[in-house]
């Protein structure tokens, strides 16, 4: 697990300010806890101190004591992120006494928090739904510049080596995006380049927009689109090593690229893969995983303007630990 010990490092040597939401979370709760241990974070929790501490002491929790603890309820800054929230969301209807109820809600709060510059990122899902993790963030912290889809990737660490960087690829959108059109794809395609850098560490992401056609080999308005997609994202970021429409055997595998793309400076060296569609996209990761034996570390959610990560309800306290230091490196850049 090179990848996630690197991933760590990196957050250690440049502490950012991760939001934990859901405070009173078991599993949330000593994730904190080790994560302050090892000095993977600061960590500011949203809640009652006294009721944290509470459930620390029950825990056995030790350092739970070195978290940033702020409670809407007696903040002196609720009134401030009210306000904001107001201003916000005002053109939508919202009154000043909706957002000051509003902005008591620990995930809007924490949201208000980031958008106030005084947070970097914020992690929730242990108790919430996606729903209702992505709301506050597209409301508050809004998308990207240039970016109007939230998408997801994932870091998939094989045990093949010769492929991608060293076995690890970066593969996007798995998560948000049923039906991307062409325009989203390109931004996709992006953020996922992004995301592997800030993130997985790639110095030079090489990105392969997939298709079940390799340069026109076959004919259809969804390979249409993956085609359009790749000239957009070029558009976006004109530094951006991305080809496509590429077959994944193409994309990876140098002997078939030299058939089917001879030109490609991307075909058979690919280390960033974007599918089509999130069909697609979540069925491949699920198989690699599966057949492939290869772990899978995500999502991790892309095209946020601060990073917000949603949790599976059924996540390990080690899985909300590796999402502090990732969603730490996100925030570096």
């Amino acid at each position: 697990m090179a990848l996630i010990d690197n991933i760590i490092a990196r957050a250690q040597s440049n502490k950012q300010r991760i939001v934990l939401p859901e405070s009173l979370e078991e599993r949330t709760i000593k994730a904190a806890d080790t994560a302050l241990a090892d000095g993977l974070a600061d960590i500011i929790l949203i809640g009652s101190k006294d009721e944290i501490f509470a459930k620390a002491n029950e825990l056995g929790l030790k350092h739970i004591d070195k978290a940033t603890i702020i409670d809407p309820a007696t903040s002196e800054k609720t009134e401030e992120y009210a306000n904001l929230l107001y201003e916000l969301r005002k053109s939508k209807g919202m009154t000043l006494e909706q957002a000051r109820e509003t902005a008591k809600n620990p995930l809007y709060f924490g949201c208000l928090i980031i958008k106030s510059g005084d947070a970097d990122g914020q992690i929730s899902g242990a108790l919430s739904t996606t729903g209702d993790t992505l709301r506050p963030a597209l409301q508050i912290i809004k998308c990207a510049p240039g970016i109007s889809c939230v998408s997801g990737a994932m870091l998939m660490i094989t045990q093949t080596p010769q492929y991608g960087e060293n076995g690890v690829l970066v593969i996007g959108d798995v998560a948000v995006t049923p039906s991307p059109d062409a325009s989203q794809l390109a931004q996709i395609a992006v953020c996922t380049a992004q995301t592997a850098k800030s993130v997985a560490g790639f110095e030079d992401p090489r990105v392969a927009m997939l298709s079940f056609s390799t340069k026109g080999s076959a004919k259809h308005e969804v390979v249409d689109k993956v085609v359009e997609a790749t000239r957009l994202a070029k558009e976006l970021a004109p530094d951006l090593h991305i080809d496509g429409e590429l077959q994944a055997d193409a994309a990876l595998v140098p002997s078939v690229a030299s058939k089917k793309a001879p030109s490609s400076e991307i075909a058979g060296k690919a280390n960033v893969l974007v599918f089509p569609n999130l069909e697609a996209g979540n069925i491949g990761y699920k198989l690699v995983q599966r057949l492939g034996n290869a772990d899978a570390i995500g999502p991790i959610l892309q095209g946020i303007a601060r990073p917000v990560n949603d949790l599976s309800r059924g996540c390990s306290v080690d899985d909300i630990y590796k999402m502090i230091a990732i969603t730490a490196c996100q925030a570096m850049k």
